[in-house]
């Protein structure tokens, strides 16, 4: 029997780094800032669905929490004038005072714009359930959404899943697509995945996207690291 492990996880401290960076002396201090953290990105992930947010990073010092919002659409986020980043930062505040026992801290975001939309699998995924969201037909949005993808020159490889109640079906099932190769065993392979979910009158329609952009070697990233 094969185990699956989620792309990000298996490549952590290889060709990925952590998504929440910060240390913690004491194991009650360590589980506030862990619950904070899921706090955070439950609230972030229902107050910016639509805004095609990549990735949502934390970091922590004494006085401030960091959180660090990539998208390809930053003018969403940040508003006119920068009223949105500061309503947000209040928001995420409030957030962090209904975890029991957190510490209260400044919260401080930065928003990254992020290029090349098509190649990034949370963007992939939101275009497939916003389709499916407009009653398009599933098999339609798979085979364009694909074909969007496979025209960027940095993607290698494209998979995408769905499974529920498709067509309005009594009984649910499970569609794939996929083009080009996704080596999933290849720890070097710099896989994008994420899941998102398409809310329809009759059931929820899971999605699921794996994005194979190419390997990535040390050499590469130590001459990344030097140019910047």
């Amino acid at each position: 029997m094969t185990h699956t492990v989620h792309p990000y996880a298996h490549r952590l401290g290889i060709i990925r780094d952590w998504k929440s960076r910060w240390f913690s002396k004491s194991p009650a201090k360590y589980r506030q800032n862990v619950c904070v953290d899921a706090a955070i990105r439950r609230f972030l992930k229902k107050r910016l669905r639509g805004a095609y947010v990549t990735s949502v990073e934390i970091e922590r010092n004494e006085k401030s929490v960091r959180v660090i919002v990539k998208t390809s659409r930053p003018g969403l986020v940040i508003g006119r004038g920068g009223e949105g980043s500061t309503k947000l930062s209040k928001e995420i505040e409030a957030v962090m005072r209904t975890v029991p026992h957190a510490e209260r801290k400044a919260v401080r975001i930065d928003i990254e714009e992020v290029r090349s939309p098509e190649a990034q699998a949370p963007v992939v995924a939101y275009m497939v359930a916003e389709g499916l969201e407009k009653r398009q037909t599933f098999r339609r949005v798979l085979k364009q959404t694909v074909e969007k993808v496979m025209a960027n020159r940095d993607v290698q490889g494209v998979r995408i899943a769905i499974a529920g109640r498709l067509g309005g079906a009594e009984m649910s099932r499970t569609e794939e697509i996929k083009r080009g190769r996704v080596p999933l065993q290849t720890l070097r392979a710099d896989i994008d995945f994420a899941r998102e979910q398409a809310y329809l009158p009759y059931g929820v329609i899971g999605v699921k996207v794996w994005i194979y952009r190419g390997n990535i070697f040390a050499d590469e990233k130590q001459s990344a690291k030097s140019a910047q």
